[in-house]
């Protein structure tokens, strides 16, 4: 795709939209492209794709921002999201946050880094998703506990709030439940609970495990679909969906979170290298397409 100016992109997103567009800060949820959707892509190329389309609101790979901040500047980054009408409402991700275990030290190191680009970018939260192998136990849980209130106070001088990711595949936070009783322990303004519906309903959480959520707790959110077949212990991030072309019951899990005052992102996070090879403009027109309806 050829680069553009912003006023050839506001030209071209001025065209109707599919459905009238919610915007971050509406006060009302609103479609997010997550950059995994186009990992074949560069930060440069998505962004641009995602912006054509009519997005407003982005889940930078802080990873390719590195990339693109390290052969221009990380200010430059911010400018591009800027001239694109673009907004950071999250950003991704870290890894190895919660658990207890040997590679715990580099993930902070990391996550310094990931917090001052995060920063930069003007994105104030960021992902991590607990990824724990190990069989744990009560005290690796006390020190979950404590890891993650140590990450929040690494993260709280630069505005960025780690949101912990509970994951179907983790033997360490798989669910909804767990993930709010580690967040509420944690207690600090700077960690907060976020979840993903391919994990929810794909995982061991319950649909009645929403009514657990306080009002405004929920900090984001991941929006995609879950397959009838292949059967889901046979099931890897690939196979997820675009909203409602599964069995999920995304339009009943969006009433809940309404009513628990969730007013933010509905990101696609997407993992088929299909879709990761498509065109950024028409994976964010087809988001658009699939996810306004269910969030309206």
């Amino acid at each position: 795709m050829e680069p553009l100016n912003r006023r050839e992109f506001m030209a071209m997103t001025a065209a109707p939209p599919l459905l009238q567009a919610t915007q971050p800060g509406s006060g009302s949820m609103f479609v997010c492209m997550h950059e995994a959707s186009s990992a074949r892509f560069d930060f440069k190329t998505a962004m641009e794709g995602y912006a054509k389309a009519g997005i407003r609101a982005v889940e930078p790979d802080l990873t390719k921002v590195r990339e693109f901040a390290q052969k221009e500047s990380p200010a430059a980054a911010r400018r591009l999201l800027d001239d694109l009408g673009l907004r950071a409402v999250s950003s991704s991700n870290q890894l190895q946050l919660p658990e207890p275990g040997n590679a715990r030290a580099q993930a902070l190191e990391d996550l310094k880094w990931k917090v001052e680009l995060a920063k930069t970018i003007a994105a104030d939260r960021l992902v991590t998703p607990s990824a724990g192998t190990g069989m744990y136990t009560e005290d690796d849980y006390k020190k979950g506990v404590d890891n993650m209130r140590e990450a929040a106070e690494i993260a709280k001088p630069f505005g960025v709030t780690p949101m912990l990711e509970f994951a179907r595949t983790s033997r360490f936070a798989a669910c909804l439940p767990t993930a709010l009783k580690l967040v509420r322990e944690v207690n600090h303004p700077n960690y907060k609970v976020m979840m993903d519906t391919w994990h929810f309903w794909g995982g061991v959480s319950k649909f009645e495990d929403l009514e657990l959520l306080r009002d405004g707790e929920l900090w984001h959110l991941h929006f995609e679909d879950v397959p009838a077949e292949p059967i889901r212990e046979l099931q890897q991030q690939p196979h997820r969906k675009f909203p409602g072309e599964g069995i999920v019951p995304l339009k009943r899990i969006v009433q809940v979170l309404k009513q628990k005052k969730y007013a933010r992102a509905a990101s696609l996070e997407m993992f088929d290298p299909m879709i990761q090879s498509m065109d950024p403009y028409e994976v964010a027109k087809k988001a658009r397409a699939t996810i306004e309806p269910l969030i309206a």
